[in-house]
């Protein structure tokens, strides 16, 4: 690991009050240069400089100690859309006794995925490649998480009914936004209704190292998601509730 690199990630977690590990700050290392070098072959990040992998991708996933305690065992945990592993694979990495499922539309990201997990060794993690409307009726998935996470996925009213179905009621789902974000929020409210959420808090901030203000909304789950949510593939983000 080069000292530039080390210095910032450190610099960004301790801004987070997270201490990593020697291992956890050398595997997050080597999952930049494996994100680098595959990229060159295949679309997997728009940002690939140092400085934007460690603030716009790892910090940023990070962030989420910020409204989420991610020490407590056996919290089971659903990441979707994951794309290149944002916030999935770093949440792993950083907080190893999560079960995590990492879920993506597009297998390609995730074969890449499977990569890093057989590099790194790592256990309690995999990759489901799949649609959520689909996957959220299946009953392995649905209600089966106390934890869901998805980042720049789809407007709030979709991404509520991608998420939302596999939430355990009582459980946490936070969506990484933009501190813009208060249109979608107040464009939600029917969707939250019908799907059994309540938005708990929305928490604005600027990313340590950048002037890029981010937003991470929680939402709790009061009651079951009705049987015929999520409708069919395509209907969410064509007739948004």
């Amino acid at each position: 690991m080069t000292d530039s690199f080390k210095q910032k990630l450190y610099n960004g977690t301790d801004d987070l009050g997270i201490r990593l590990s020697a291992v956890q700050a050398e595997q997050l290392y080597d999952f930049y240069q494996l994100l680098t070098e595959k990229n060159k072959v295949m679309n997997l990040t728009a940002i690939t400089d140092e400085d934007g992998v460690i603030s716009r991708h790892f910090i940023d996933s990070l962030s989420i100690v910020r409204v989420l305690d991610l020490s407590e065992p056996d919290k089971r945990v659903i990441d979707v859309g994951t794309g290149a592993g944002f916030p999935g694979m770093v949440l792993k990495i950083v907080f190893p006794q999560l079960d995590m499922t990492l879920f993506d539309s597009l297998n390609k990201r995730l074969k890449f995925l499977d990569e890093v997990i057989d590099t790194f060794g790592l256990d309690g993690i995999r990759t489901v490649h799949g649609r959520a409307e689909d996957f959220g009726h299946n009953e392995v998935f649905r209600e089966s998480y106390d934890i869901v996470t998805s980042r720049a996925v789809a407007p709030m009213p979709v991404l509520l009914e991608y998420c939302l179905p596999f939430l355990k009621t009582d459980g946490v789902f936070v969506a990484y936004k933009s501190a813009e974000c208060g249109e979608e929020l107040s464009g939600s409210e029917k969707a939250l209704s019908k799907l059994g959420g309540q938005i708990t808090g929305s928490d604005i901030f600027e990313l340590p190292g950048t002037d890029i203000r981010r937003c991470l909304v929680t939402i709790g789950k009061n009651h079951a998601t009705p049987d015929k949510y999520p409708r069919r593939a395509g209907t969410p983000e064509s007739d948004p509730l």
